[in-house]
């Protein structure tokens, strides 16, 4: 009798989860046909029928423990309340500043714990050495296929040829305020913190990372293990608690992300995205076969479990989407890479390291938006010019993730260097965020998965 009654329900939810899938294909269909002649679909039709396949969503995912199903079903809630009700959406913003902010204050405690534990408590400085290397050289040659990938699809799609570049007055102003904080910005000496409280404050990562190393090592160095252990079992008590704190911050993660979805649509709309459309396909298709063609390869040749891989970082990346921040991604992204097998000593040292120096999906669509910006100034680059100013990318592109709007800055220099117009680039920022979105989820699965290696390599898997 119980059997039959679990099978029972076990045909209902397969029966939900088909009627979700055949609704959600109609919703989809009768939005493409009713964009393209309003007259075939009525408006009121068409959000009938999305929200109906919502709700058969909705109660589909209700039984389901899963965060990644409640994250993806609010994404879609977002997305359809910030089309339908805009008014409403906006406010809804503040969801996902609250889950931001509380992201916030988990990073540096979480980075300080788990890399002094890291480094004084089970590795050899020698080790910690080889693994800054080996990750060095691995981020530098992934980065670079990646800037070539930008190039060749820019190149492929001409998605700049005839475009008529102007930039309104919301994305020049926006623009001044991000050209302000270049003066004062230097990528090298950025990287090294002069006060931990301020480098904590503003969120530095890579300053962080480098102050808890420094830590790490000199507690060491300590000889005495009187002195040396009350500060160890703190930091291996800190870690444990901010793993914790991170479990209770993620049941908020749902709302956050529906609330980041449903501002973005809202505000920005689809209207905007007209001129600049066949920019935004050419990045996500480049990006696309990145992950085909450079990702997926290598993680053939480390032997890498998809399908452990892909369950650990489902809800990393699906958070790194809708929010568009890394940062947001970071803490659960340690902690199921640490739950997949990696030692914490090497997902706390590879993981925010590579924050600042393996940004895949940001390099690749640095290269793709400066070729694009001058496609549209009607100045076609020569390959040699192409080639350098993937050069300068290399460098450029290093080290400057903790600053605001880091990505639009390393564009109107490498744009200015070619010789063009730094405001021809301002009208990119009108669709950064729709951008932003893809590059950023690329940057999390690039850097989970350069964990891997890293762990790999040092035989810690």
């Amino acid at each position: 009798m119980f059997s039959f009654a679990r099978k029972r329900q076990a045909m209902s939810k397969k029966s939900i989860f088909y009627l979700t899938i055949i609704l959600g294909t109609i919703a989809v269909l009768t939005t493409l046909v009713q964009a393209i002649d309003h007259a075939l679909v009525p408006s009121v039709v068409g959000k009938a029928v999305r929200w109906v396949a919502l709700l058969s969503a909705v109660w589909y995912v209700a039984g389901k423990k899963s965060l990644t199903y409640w994250i993806l079903l609010f994404m879609a809630l977002g997305i359809e309340t910030g089309h339908d009700f805009p008014t409403i959406a906006e406010p809804l913003k503040v969801l996902s500043d609250i889950f931001l902010r509380l992201i916030k204050t988990i990073i540096a405690p979480l980075l300080f714990a788990t890399l002094v534990v890291g480094i004084a408590g089970h590795s050899s400085l020698k080790q910690v050495g080889r693994m800054g290397l080996k990750a060095i050289v691995y981020f530098e040659l992934v980065t670079t296929v990646a800037l070539f990938i930008g190039l060749a699809a820019i190149n492929l799609s001409q998605a700049g040829v005839g475009t008529n570049l102007n930039a309104g007055e919301k994305e020049s102003k926006k623009a001044a305020v991000l050209l302000e904080q270049k003066q004062s910005h230097d990528v090298i000496l950025d990287i090294f913190p002069e006060n931990i409280a301020k480098s904590v404050a503003t969120n530095q990562i890579l300053q962080i990372v480098v102050f808890s190393i420094l830590f790490g090592i000199g507690l060491a160095m300590i000889k005495n293990e009187e002195k040396k252990r009350p500060m160890l079992a703190f930091a291996e008590s800190l870690s444990e608690v901010m793993f914790k704190f991170t479990n209770i911050v993620m049941y908020f993660a749902p709302l956050a992300v529906g609330g980041a979805i449903a501002y973005s649509v809202a505000t920005m709309g689809l209207s905007n995205l007209k001129s600049l459309v066949y920019l935004v396909l050419t990045l996500y298709g480049a990006l696309v076969v990145f992950i085909l063609f450079v990702l997926v390869p290598i993680g053939f040749l480390v032997k890498l479990p998809f399908k452990k891989f892909l369950e650990a970082i489902s809800e990393p990346v699906s958070i790194a989407f809708s929010t568009a921040s890394s940062e947001a991604a970071l803490p659960k992204a340690m902690e199921n890479l640490e739950k997949m097998g990696i030692p914490r000593k090497v997902v706390a040292f590879v993981l925010p390291t590579g924050y600042s120096f393996n940004l895949d999906g940001t390099t690749l669509y640095l290269s793709l938006a400066s070729v694009f910006v001058a496609q549209a100034c009607g100045v076609d680059l020569s390959l040699s010019q192409q080639i350098q100013m993937c050069l300068i990318l290399m460098l450029t592109s290093k080290g400057v993730a903790g600053i605001r709007g880091a990505s639009f800055l390393i564009l109107v220099s490498t744009v200015a260097s070619l010789g063009l117009e730094p405001e021809k680039a301002f009208a990119i920022l009108a669709i950064d965020a729709v951008m932003d979105m893809g590059r950023t989820t690329v940057n999390v699965l690039g850097n989970c998965l350069a964990t891997y290696v890293v762990a790999k390599w040092e035989n810690e898997i």
